[in-house]
């Protein structure tokens, strides 16, 4: 089941997530949920807060960057209560968006390399180094279970810059191909 995605300027996706254990109620249909909804809205990434549940848990699939990198070819996992034990080299540029922030697109600096602890879908631990845009697409989903966005990693000229676009986001004054949950829409519109 496509599950609607909460949009930016919702209090949901700036609270720090809570773990999970192996009991959580439906958790693996709820797995199979967010892939469902991150393929049909063409995200390489999704987490929990974005789905308005405050749980410790994303998935990603990093095979759409396979043609510039073959590493990410059927790079798909969930990771659950991860912890990001150390992220090194020196940082790149990477052109990055967010299916909670729709039509944004900006450059955002980080570190290339990672160290994660997490839990899989079938509650197996795992200890894994990732690079690259592997690495990246992990970041990216963890700070969402930080409560934090990528517009804040950029810089503060050019998020003054998008803060008109970002209000409408939260308004809900966009069109996206996929269902979402507006903070600020004022009632009766669609």
């Amino acid at each position: 089941m496509v599950l609607p995605i909460v949009a930016y300027g919702h209090s949901l996706l700036r609270k720090k997530a809570v773990e999970i254990d192996k009991d959580y109620p439906g958790l693996e249909e709820l797995i199979e949920n967010m892939f469902e909804t991150m393929y049909s809205s063409s995200g390489v990434g999704l987490a929990a807060p974005q789905v308005n549940l405050s749980i410790r848990m994303f998935v990603v699939d990093a095979t759409p960057f396979a043609e510039e990198e073959p590493e990410a070819e059927g790079f798909k996992k969930a990771m659950i209560n991860p912890i990001i034990l150390e992220e090194n080299g020196e940082e790149w540029k990477f052109n990055e968006g967010c299916l909670s922030i729709p039509d944004v697109r900006e450059d955002v600096l980080r570190k290339p390399n990672i160290h994660i602890q997490y839990y899989d879908e079938n509650f197996v631990f795992h200890d894994e180094k990732h690079s690259k845009v592997m690495a990246r697409v992990i970041q990216h989903e963890y700070d969402h279970l930080e409560g934090v966005m990528f517009v804040d990693r950029v810089p503060s000229l050019r998020k003054m810059m998008l803060k008109r676009k970002l209000q409408d986001i939260s308004k809900g004054n966009i069109d996206v191909g996929y269902r979402m949950i507006f903070p600020n829409r004022k009632k009766g519109r669609r």
